[in-house]
């Protein structure tokens, strides 16, 4: 099951499942997008690996992980 985290302001929604017997959490990015559908990226922590990234451009998604313009 997952559970809402945050809503950015353009849409981009962030939700997080429970922690796993091997204490991971699943971290699941979502945003709204006209012509795909959704645009998704999937991280687990503490590993903080990162797989099944769709849509989001290298400048977007730097901006997901650092908060800040490249």
């Amino acid at each position: 099951m997952m559970y809402p985290f945050l809503t950015l302001n353009d849409e981009t929604e962030i939700v997080h499942s429970e922690m796993s017997s091997d204490r991971k959490v699943k971290v699941y990015i979502e945003k709204p997008d006209t012509d795909l559908c959704f645009r998704h990226a999937t991280c687990y922590i503490p590993d903080y690996y990162w797989e099944d990234i769709y849509g989001f451009s290298e400048k977007e998604f730097i901006y997901i992980l650092y908060r800040k313009e490249s």
